[in-house]
């Protein structure tokens, strides 16, 4: 197994590996190859892929702000569970956060996703019940105030 950098040149098979995972939510904008290809460039060395003989059997994104690291999507394939690429991919997000002076990182896990949770949680991972999560879709080009 090696773990890489993920690239644009990665996106298809990544997204192919996104879309077979159970547990996995996707948006048609944040996720299309543009939205991935602006996340990698703002993140250009917190992102990884697993490969094995030239296939994507393993992935996780990680962003920062610049004070928290945020990871996202991280999937593995079925078939290459139980192997420690999830954890390997995880210790090569930590290094690169360490990397940019960043020390503590969370994501979001739907609640209904038993094996997602039950591998952030194997990882020492806590669960937050001590604040609510919000979000919201915007389209900013309805928004007059700045122009």
């Amino acid at each position: 197994m090696k773990i890489k950098i993920m690239t644009t040149n990665d996106y298809e098979k990544v997204y192919q590996l996104w879309s077979s995972t159970s547990g996995m939510g996707m948006r048609s904008l944040d996720d299309s190859k543009e939205g991935i290809s602006k996340f990698l460039l703002r993140n250009p060395t917190s992102n990884f892929v697993a490969m094995i003989n030239g296939e994507v059997v393993g992935i996780i994104l990680c962003g920062h702000d610049g004070r928290r690291g945020y990871i996202y999507h991280t999937a593995v394939k079925s078939n290459y569970r139980g192997q420690g690429i999830g954890k390997s991919l995880l210790e090569a997000v930590y290094y690169a956060l360490e990397q940019e002076g960043i020390n503590k990182a969370g994501l979001v896990v739907f609640k209904t996703n038993e094996i997602g949770n039950s591998f952030w949680q194997s990882q020492g991972w806590e669960e937050r019940t001590d604040l609510n999560y919000y979000s919201k879709v915007q389209s900013y080009k309805q928004i007059d105030t700045y122009k």
